[in-house]
């Protein structure tokens, strides 16, 4: 997929604004099977974030259409927008706070599994804090620490981990579930007070 044009022969057009750099792509890309030219949707932005929310996608870029083309900058000419899935989890763990970083490092994740009365782990989530969320969140897990592993999976950075009673529950928003198990670029979203820990199940979708 060929998204933008930044040289046409010898002449460069970085300068150009978007639109005018595409049509002078759409013009000069070969007619090859393997190359494709990148369309684009005007105006309708939010609709176009929608249908790629609701079919799993992982998100949408959107551009300025007078943009021009900043080599090695990253700029506000084009921003990403992501998508993704929301799921619940329980919180069983956190890992210690790095560099800056106060109260903690990351959380560890998992769900139930209903057949079999047990918990899975579901991935880290270290995103979606702010200092005021991660001095609340440390106060209510003090309470809940634990020498009891929940499950039997090994886990990253388990000697730096101190385990907790799966008793609070977090919503997180994520792009897909991996081969093994967890959560691709999980963030943290919130607590959620309104619902059990041991109701907490890994969502189809």
């Amino acid at each position: 997929m060929v998204f933008d044009a930044l040289f046409a022969g010898n002449k460069d057009i970085r300068e150009k604004p978007l639109l005018e750099r595409k049509e002078t792509l759409r013009i000069l890309l070969p007619r090859e099977p393997l190359l494709h030219y990148s369309e684009h949707v005007a105006e309708f932005g939010k609709r176009e974030f929608a249908k790629a929310q609701q079919e799993h996608e992982e998100g949408v870029i959107a551009k300025r259409d007078a943009g021009l083309y900043y080599s090695g900058k990253r700029t506000r000419e084009w921003l990403k927008f992501k998508g993704g899935d929301q799921q619940e989890v329980a919180i069983v763990g956190y890992t210690e706070p790095r560099r800056s970083r106060k109260y903690l490092g990351s959380l560890v994740l998992a769900v139930r599994d209903k057949a079999k009365m047990s918990w899975i782990y579901a991935g880290h989530v270290g995103t979606g804090f702010d200092q005021a969320t991660l001095k609340s969140l440390y106060g209510a897990m003090e309470p809940l620490r634990t020498d009891k592993k929940p499950f039997d999976q090994k886990v990253k950075d388990e000697n730096a981990t101190t385990w907790l009673l799966p008793k609070l529950v977090a919503e997180l928003k994520f792009t897909e579930w991996t081969s093994e198990f967890e959560m691709r670029h999980p963030v943290f979203l919130g607590l959620r007070t309104d619902k059990k820990a041991l109701e907490v199940v890994r969502e189809q979708t």
